[in-house]
């Protein structure tokens, strides 16, 4: 397995894998996450193609024979009052394909992007991670990540 920065020619499959994310999460819940829509992988394509295009963002793939089986986009977020956090790295999607899972894509897709974001300077990682996403917790769990805060959402 090959982890990589992601090119163009990578769009089709990130936009593959960004509407397998978005779908995931909208089945935990479809009145927090947004509803994938008629075409969610031309628009995740669209999306991830925009953010490979800023310096404070990566979006790096896991290749196996050829095929992208995984990314993982993060970048570099100021400093927030809103969220009284300092300056960080942020993890905003890690996914990998069902069918690829356990073989340690996620890992190697997790910990490079840590890596950018350690040579940035950076004093911390943060990441979110859907309440009812248990495998994803267990890996950020063993890759030393904590928990510190917990989102919680009211319907009006």
């Amino acid at each position: 397995m090959l982890v990589r920065p992601a090119a163009r020619t990578d769009l089709p499959a990130l936009g593959r894998l960004g509407a397998l994310l978005m779908r995931v999460h909208h089945d935990f819940d479809r009145q927090r996450f947004l509803a994938p829509g008629d075409d969610p992988a031309r628009g995740y394509a669209w999306f991830l193609g925009e953010q490979m295009s800023h310096p404070d963002s990566v979006v790096l793939v896991a290749e196996q024979e050829g095929r992208v089986i995984g990314y993982v986009y993060a970048g570099v977020e100021p400093l927030s009052w809103k969220e009284l956090r300092d300056e960080a790295g942020f993890v905003h999607d890690l996914v990998v394909d069902p069918e690829a899972r356990g073989a340690g894509a996620g890992s190697a897709l997790l910990e490079a992007a840590v890596d950018w974001l350690r040579a940035r300077g950076l004093p911390r990682v943060v990441l979110w991670t859907a309440e009812r996403n248990a495998g994803a917790q267990r890996l950020f769990e063993r890759s030393q990540f904590r928990r510190t805060m917990i989102e919680m959402t009211r319907e009006l």
